[in-house]
């Protein structure tokens, strides 16, 4: 078997590539092919583990549940997680393999196309269609030399390629025609046409741009996609909106620190869009206003995001807001927070060293080497409702506080709970996805009689209506033919 294929690359980041992607794979899943996602690389701080005990972009995990398949390690071979400003965890064939700074990882490129273009062979040879995505733009001139996420690998692998423009933006006839025209001869030729995201009002009007265009290029536009008020598909990185609303009188109040390097921030969808929760990310320097509950987020950078906690008076603001009796989550390097030092000897996320932590439980952590990737199923201690998730941290936490665990999970336990009920620290990541570990959790946090909201399904409903966005905007004939 060799599958059929088609890349979809944006003229811009966060040009609708990823969901663009997710619709593709659930339309052929419906018409009975077989279909793998694949990005050969991506740089985002929302990760999932995979099947085979590997890390991988967030957004493959959802287009792999878009194709009715568990995660794999070849769907996305190499993942950037970036820890400074200028350099990134490199993680390859799920597995990272150090930290770069940017001008090494752009020398180190070349080494990584074989073992990218190994991982999309695999895929070819077991399924009848790979949908690609892109990352970033393809006409990012200065990244060129070396390309691997874009025209690079489409060259290398010789598949075609769709060009995705996002008009919300403004400027979307510039952003196609521009990306063209900076493209090679070859490059051009293996572009087969455009898709049009995120389009409101009356698409009469845009007709005459979308003719001129066609008359432009010499390329077809495939079709042009709504904007689709409300749709839901987990987030490569981006947080979008920083409150969000709920439908109840009287919701539980929750709110997270934006810390600078959060990590895994899909973790709260299921609380944003709960109908009885009301969260807030908080900002650097904004006060830290009143809440039920806080949530201390995971982090690429545990020690320095811990100093940003202190220096904006978090310190502080969490001592007062256990005294008047609230709740307090910690979830991966926010549970490391909780205990008492965090140590990292090797300089894994940034200068080796140690730093106090919060104090809030009796434990300590070391960050090793051999990051702990695992996915994790049981039922909280608090009560008998189930959980699942996945966990993804270097750190490894010891001390009397884990003989409290929040969880017992099947093959172990997990985090801890403070002697006095009020603290709750976790490993796990997708602590809410499940709506009895959900409703349960929002129970302990004060809130009498929570909604029961199957989070699993409106996750599997946003899929579906991506899919059908594509099924009836898009030329799906055309589209698939564009298919080689």
């Amino acid at each position: 078997m060799s599958a059929k294929t088609l890349m979809i690359q944006g003229c811009t980041s966060d040009a609708g590539k990823s969901a663009l992607v997710t619709g593709i794979c659930r339309v052929l899943r419906r018409r009975g092919q077989s279909v793998a996602p694949f990005k050969p690389q991506n740089m985002a701080l929302n990760s999932a583990v995979t099947v085979d005990n590997g890390e991988i972009g967030r957004a493959q995990a959802v287009q792999a549940q878009a194709c009715n398949l568990p995660p794999h390690t070849d769907m996305n071979p190499v993942l950037l997680k970036p820890n400074t400003d200028i350099g990134a965890q490199v993680i390859v064939h799920g597995r990272s393999i150090g930290n770069m700074d940017a001008d090494t990882y752009h020398h180190f490129k070349p080494q990584l196309l074989g073992k990218v273009l190994s991982s999309f062979g695999r895929l070819k040879a077991s399924y009848d269609h790979v949908v690609i995505e892109g990352a970033g733009s393809p006409a990012e001139i200065n990244l060129r030399e070396h390309e691997i996420a874009n025209m690079g690998f489409a060259e290398a692998a010789d598949c075609p390629v769709v060009l995705v423009a996002d008009i919300d933006r403004g400027g979307v006839f510039a952003h196609l025609v521009g990306t063209l025209e900076l493209l090679s001869a070859a490059e051009q030729a293996r572009v087969k046409g455009f898709v049009i995201n995120r389009f409101r009002g009356d698409i009469s009007l845009l007709q005459p741009g979308l003719e001129w265009l066609e008359k432009r290029t010499g390329k077809p536009v495939f079709g042009v996609l709504p904007y689709l008020h409300g749709l839901h598909l987990e987030a490569e990185d981006g947080l979008g909106r920083l409150s969000f609303g709920a439908d109840a009188v009287e919701p539980l109040r929750v709110i997270v620190p934006l810390l600078p390097r959060i990590s895994n921030h899909t973790d709260f969808d299921p609380l944003r869009l709960h109908p009885d929760v009301a969260l807030r990310f908080v900002t650097g320097g904004e006060p830290v206003p009143h809440a039920d509950l806080i949530i201390l987020p995971g982090s690429k950078n545990v020690r320095d995001d811990l100093d940003w906690l202190k220096k904006n008076g978090w310190e502080d603001a969490l001592q007062k807001h256990l005294r008047y009796g609230g709740k307090l989550i910690g979830i991966c390097g926010g549970f490391q927070m909780l205990g008492r030092r965090i140590h990292d000897p090797l300089g894994l996320e940034s200068g080796a060293g140690e730093s106090a932590s919060l104090g809030l439980l009796d434990m300590e952590t070391e960050l090793k080497e051999v990051k702990q990737l695992r996915r994790a199923s049981g039922k909280l201690a608090l009560v008998d409702a189930e959980v699942s998730g996945y966990e993804i941290h270097a750190g490894v936490s010891t001390g009397p506080a884990l003989n409290r665990p929040a969880a017992r999970l099947e093959d172990r336990n997990d985090g801890s709970i403070s002697e006095d009920g009020q603290i709750l620290g976790t490993y796990i990541h997708g602590l809410f996805d499940r709506r009895e570990a959900c409703a349960a959790l929002l129970h302990w946090a004060g809130l009498a009689a929570p909604s029961i909201h199957d989070y699993e399904a409106l996750r599997e409903a946003g899929i579906e209506r991506m899919a059908d966005a594509v099924e009836t905007h898009l030329d799906w004939h055309r589209l698939q033919q564009a298919f080689t």
